[in-house]
């Protein structure tokens, strides 16, 4: 029984991240660089390396980009929110072991750092050519902003979270 359980509230915070992917998606980006968003779905993806296993965040954030990017018309984009995310996860997961729940939205910063690294990465082995590395710059002024709302949101979330009973809850 727990582990259908698991596996419900592991669709249900995929559904949840790919909401608010396509939902931002309907916001017009006002910055003139592309790649700049909040990435509000990330907040899922946070919560899930805090309190989930490594492996369980990382099919969470796999099966978002593949079906966001499919639901968006983008298929394109795969591979750099693929290599943005996988860097992500992957220096979260270390950062976990030592920055808290109490200061997540720290790892978050560091987090949306290694994903703008990652899709920088990408993009210049897509397009080969190192003048896109002239945009990192802004992706990571951008991306600590956005990391720093996304994890305080995955924090307050999380502190709610730990007030409730949720062995009462169930019942």
């Amino acid at each position: 029984m727990k582990k259908a359980k698991r596996i419900s509230e592991l669709g249900v915070l995929t559904a949840l991240a790919l909401i608010m992917f396509i939902v931002e998606l309907q916001i017009p980006n006002p910055f003139p660089i592309p790649g700049i968003k909040l990435g509000l779905a990330n907040i899922i993806t946070v919560y899930t390396i805090y309190r989930y296993k490594a492996w369980e965040a990382a099919a969470v954030a796999a099966v978002r980009i593949t079906l966001g990017s499919v639901f968006a018309g983008n298929v394109s984009a795969l591979i750099y929110s693929a290599a943005g995310s996988a860097l992500c996860i992957l220096g979260m997961i270390i950062l976990k072991r030592f920055i808290g729940e109490k200061h997540l939205w720290l790892a978050s910063v560091f987090g949306a750092v290694l994903h703008n690294t990652g899709q920088i990465l990408a993009a210049c082995f897509v397009l080969q050519t190192p003048q896109i590395f002239a945009y990192y710059p802004f992706l990571i002024v951008s991306g600590c902003l956005a990391g720093g709302f996304n994890g305080l949101c995955a924090q307050l979330v999380i502190n709610r979270l730990n007030k409730i009973d949720l062995n009462n809850a169930d019942q």
